[in-house]
């Protein structure tokens, strides 16, 4: 598949630009909006990429001048996010899925994204990490059995692979280390069960890592740099996407979606050397980079080659992120203070 261009700033000036960029979708995703019909619900809207991706969905349609309700499933609570939503076409709904009750009280719609989860915060809090992760997968399956569905995972199933090898690849056998990437595969497990004995088609998106200016692995290290802190290099390697490329491939695999489920690696072409990308950003910052560690020969990488041949390369490459990225942090823009632990080996989150 070609590669899709768009025209990019040189610098990202705010928030609104830049929710408006991560959603913009590709002519891809807006035919492929033309071509399936139904309304789509996003599960777990109110998490770190929802909110855009369903913007993308509504943009997508609109674009594609078809009638459709996209509706934004999350508890909310008190923030901005329901009226923002709202104020851009998407419909909301206020429920906690793990209520049963509540659950099957949410309209049936033959289009499901599942981004439902619990990651940050999982260490200490195992029991509703498994219920979030594991349990929750299964409620959603008897609900929406005559749904397909699109599930977010992580490529965290895998474990650590040696960088030599080019990273894990969607046959490679998971190895997932810690609860919460055990209890990641165990939401991928209880999916593949109801995908195959209620024959519902699925997709699995096993991200690695999506990034934006306010958060992401690129974020983290180029925060690191502007505050003097070093940087930890024993995972040596890492993957980023920039999000608005990762919203767009996942939500091309609506149309993949199969019994069993379709599995898609989905993360940029390479394999970054975390060595390289701080030197980067402390360069465009104009900053010293510090180091701790050594590069250990294994990292959390996947192979997205699978990715890039269906659906085409990143519209924006990782070099435009971290231009992006130094220049907001210089700038104070803003941060959601949710680091990825990136450099975690031993799946504590």
């Amino acid at each position: 598949m070609k590669h899709e261009t768009t025209s990019l700033p040189e610098s990202i000036a705010s928030v609104e630009q830049l929710e408006t960029l991560l959603s913009q979708p590709t002519d891809s995703v807006v035919d492929m909006f033309r071509r399936i019909s139904g309304d789509v619900i996003v599960l777990g809207v109110g998490g770190k990429m929802g909110p855009t991706l369903a913007r993308m969905v509504r943009r997508s349609t609109d674009a594609a001048g078809v009638k459709r309700r996209v509706i934004g499933v999350s508890r909310f609570g008190s923030g901005p996010l329901k009226a923002q939503l709202e104020a851009h076409g998407i419909s909301t709904i206020a429920c906690d899925l793990l209520d049963q009750e509540q659950l099957n009280s949410l309209p049936d719609v033959p289009n499901v994204i599942y981004m439902a989860a619990l990651k940050f915060g999982s260490t200490g809090n195992e029991a509703r990490t498994w219920a979030m992760n594991s349990y929750l997968p299964g409620m959603v399956s008897q609900k929406y059995r005559r749904s397909r569905i699109v599930a977010f995972s992580t490529g965290n199933v895998y474990g650590l692979a040696p960088v030599a090898q080019g990273g894990s690849l969607e046959t490679d056998t998971p190895n997932p280390i810690g609860e919460y990437a055990i209890s990641c595969l165990g939401r991928e497990r209880i999916f593949e069960h109801f995908s195959r004995t209620l024959n519902i088609p699925m997709s699995f998106i096993r991200l690695n890592y999506a990034t934006e200016m306010r958060y992401g692995v690129i974020v983290d290290m180029a925060q690191r740099v502007a505050s003097g802190e070093p940087i930890d290099l024993t995972m040596g390697n890492c993957n980023a996407i920039w999000q608005a490329d990762a919203n767009a491939q996942s939500l091309l695999t609506l149309e993949a979606a199969r019994t069993p489920p379709f599995v898609l690696n989905v993360t940029g072409p390479e394999i970054l050397s975390v060595r390289r990308v701080a030197l980067q950003i402390g360069a465009l910052l104009g900053r010293e980079v510090r180091f701790s560690g050594t590069e250990a020969p294994t990292s959390a990488v996947s192979n997205a080659q699978l990715s890039h041949r269906l659906y085409g390369y990143p519209r924006v490459s990782i070099e435009q992120v971290i231009r992006w990225t130094a220049d907001w942090v210089r700038r104070g823009g803003e941060n959601i203070g949710k680091p990825t632990h990136f450099e975690a080996r031993d799946g504590k989150y």
